[in-house]
């Protein structure tokens, strides 16, 4: 009988696992925060993706109207893989930006001097966008003025877009969705100005713009680029594109007999024959396909909608719908969004540019510092393997970051900032002179570590992490006076608040407090490996020099003529960080109250605010937590799309999203040894949380 007992209570633990406790109906909370437009909004376009392939577009469902997105978001297609360089005709070299800089008695390179090929690097390689697709009027151009009763809704729980509208009267119907494992668009198409020959559609192959911010690509320069229909019938065609050495085919497919015809250069018109409702599949590849058959579009939605009940049932939750304080929802609205956002451009094999696969910004490469921010939110969601998948990259790009560190006279790896794939860090006057970065990959590495603590897994790791930490021990000095060890000069904090400054500046708050917390997580990887610590790591993280303080609050950095903005991550010593040996608490929340107070909040970018929530919430202030969060200021806007807007040239940013998963789940979950529950939330009657899923934070 007690056999009996023991078996019944397993089999309802794990149906219980697997409804998540019967705590939150999922797709009600997904589901009521479906976006819904009915006019068009120039900073609000939607998109559909599954996180290595993204299209955003108007309220046709398609890209029919890029000129008027240009002002806010701009319309396109893009894929992790659509990254081109124009021609190096000049032979421009990175060694040309150097500047030597005096660093511990020694010369070091840096990549920050302007030179004839400073710009031209920053700008190479750069992503660009694959095609642009739209309806068209036969015979007649088509504006926004034509649409009538819009409506466009995005289902998030099934990561699909369904817009109706008129035009001439004439309903028309256009259902969107994207492959979640391959790079295909999927339109469902009904409307008698089909049938009628009055509506077809148009695909454009664009040229890359390579410009720093907003659209990827330009309709231009018709001479510099290729398109060409390589193979065709009655329902398929492939079209190869090619510029330079990216080279690419579109594979169209449509569920009736139509035609497809070239109208100009890279222009290309497909019109149905005498059919009002027919799907339209569009595969973008690298290869030839070889093949003019693809899936039907029934088989496209089958396999999206399952994709996508596994991602919402998979990871967390958070149901706040029972709370009485009226900002709940909002602040549900954007941890629904996020997710959604975050999973239709974030889940790649490269650490992902700050506006994702939506536009481009800084050119289309990431920066590393930022990866933190994109992807740490995916393991405490449950959602580990996105998170997991980047690191092979690091591991790709080793050996040229290790040349750039070999260089610069210093020993392991020093993770570069502003890169593309190939892994070469970009002349700058701000990047080179970041080290913040540096210690993400061993904070990675533990996340995942504590859901895989095999020595396979430690093993496969290892070599990073110890280049990781030679560097970073290599870095810092021993300042004989003081007793302790140094960071900079030169050096620029995280804050960025110091760039004009950095051949003086040195010990930044944040990362005196990260380079102690990294080495020693370091020498836990060589425990885990039965292998002694490195003494020298140890010895370094104890002895860092005290984190700076003036009129007893912590500031950004030694030497730093302090201002009240930029980021202030010398709150990130303790909220990003656990506490340390180092922490004052009383200072630190007497920081915290500092920067809510003082702080120019049009000086700031989007993670900030849930960078300054995580403080508050292990300083046991979540009243302040929530005011930093739902802070109405324009740095923290979200829009009706879920985006986090910032200025007109950067009008999406994702680390933004990403921060505020990371701190709701922090909020929700705490961290290492927080018996506290709900820490984020006020204990005051007026917030009710409902969570499943979420893990802690060191």
């Amino acid at each position: 009988m007690k056999k009996i007992a023991i078996i019944f209570t397993f089999v309802i633990s794990c149906i219980c696992s697997l409804l998540g406790n019967n705590k939150i109906d999922r797709m009600s909370l997904v589901l009521r925060h479906n976006v819904v437009l009915t006019k068009p909004e120039a900073l609000s376009p939607l998109s559909v993706g599954n996180g290595h392939f993204c299209s955003t577009v108007d309220l046709t469902g398609m890209q029919t109207f890029p000129e008027f997105y240009q002002q806010g978001i701009p319309l396109s297609i893009m894929s992790e893989w659509g990254w081109h360089s124009f021609p190096n005709v000049n032979n421009y070299k990175l060694f040309d930006t150097f500047d030597f800089l005096q660093a511990s008695g020694k010369r070091v390179p840096y990549p920050t001097k302007n030179t004839s090929g400073y710009e031209f690097l920053r700008a190479n390689p750069h992503q660009t966008g694959l095609a642009l697709i739209g309806l068209e009027k036969i015979g007649g151009s088509m504006s926004l003025d034509d649409l009538e009763e819009t409506v466009q809704t995005l289902n998030l729980w099934e990561g699909s877009l369904d817009s109706r509208f008129k035009i001439s009267g004439e309903s028309v119907e256009v259902t969107t969705l994207c492959h979640p494992y391959i790079d295909r668009l999927a339109y469902k198409l009904k409307s008698n100005l089909f049938s009628s020959n009055k509506l077809g559609i148009r695909v454009r192959f664009p040229f890359p713009s390579a410009v720093h911010s907003k659209d990827p690509a330009i309709l231009e320069k018709d001479d510099l680029h290729l398109s060409e229909m390589v193979r065709g019938g009655e329902q398929s065609w492939v079209i190869k594109h090619q510029v330079d050495d990216l080279v690419y085919y579109c594979h169209i497919q449509t569920s009736v007999k139509a035609t497809l015809k070239e109208v100009s250069k890279h222009d290309f018109f497909i019109e149905t024959l005498d059919e009002d409702e027919f799907t339209l599949l569009v595969d973008f590849q690298q290869e030839d396909p070889g093949v003019d058959s693809m899936d039907d579009f029934a088989a496209t939605l089958n396999v999206n909608r399952t994709a996508w009940f596994n991602f919402w049932m998979d990871g967390g939750a958070v149901d706040l719908s029972g709370s009485k304080d009226p900002r709940w929802k909002e602040l549900e609205r954007r941890i629904v969004l996020s997710q959604y956002l975050t999973a239709i451009q974030s889940r790649q094999k490269y650490p992902p540019q700050e506006t994702g696969l939506t536009c481009n910004s800084w050119y289309g490469k990431f920066h590393l510092e930022m990866h933190w921010w994109h992807s740490v939110h995916f393991t405490l969601w449950n959602r580990s393997t996105y998170l997991a998948n980047t690191l092979d990259w690091y591991e790709d790009i080793f050996n040229v970051a290790k040349s750039y560190t070999t260089q610069q006279g210093y020993k392991g790896v020093r993770w570069p900032k502003m890169i593309g794939p190939n892994g070469v860090e970009s002349p700058s006057k701000v990047g080179p002179l970041l080290v913040w970065q540096q210690p993400h990959l061993i904070f990675y590495c533990e996340l995942l570590y504590r859901e895989n603590q095999s020595l396979e897994f430690v093993n496969k790791y290892r070599n990073l992490i110890e280049a990781t930490a030679d560097f970073m021990f290599d870095y810092a000095n021993w300042d004989t006076v003081k007793k302790c060890y140094v960071l900079g000069p030169p050096i620029i904090s995280a804050r960025e608040g110091n760039h004009f400054t950095y051949k003086s500046n040195m010990n930044p708050a944040f990362e005196l407090a990260y380079w102690s917390w990294g080495l020693k997580k370091a020498n836990d990887w060589r425990e885990r490996l039965g292998l002694k610590r490195n003494a020298n790591w140890d010895r370094m993280a104890e002895q860092m020099s005290p984190w700076p303080i003036v009129n007893n609050i912590y500031v950004e950095a030694e030497s730093v003529i302090e201002r009240d903005g930029g980021h202030p991550t010398q709150l990130a010593a303790y909220g990003f960080l656990p506490e340390s040996p180092f922490l004052n608490k009383e200072v630190m929340r007497n920081t915290l109250i500092h920067v809510m107070n003082n702080w120019d909040w049009k000086d700031t970018w989007g993670w900030d605010y849930p960078l300054i929530a995580m403080t508050a919430v292990r300083l046991n202030e979540p009243e302040l937590a929530i005011d930093a969060l739902l802070m109405d200021v324009p740095k923290n806007t979200y829009l009706p799309n879920g985006h986090n807007y910032q200025t007109p040239e950067l009008p999406l940013y994702l680390p933004g999203n990403g921060g505020l998963l990371s701190v709701v789940a922090m909020m929700c979950a705490g961290w290492d040894g927080c018996e506290i529950v709900n820490p984020g939330f006020p204990n005051n009657g007026k917030w009710s949380v409902k969570w499943e899923g979420l893990k802690p934070v060191f």
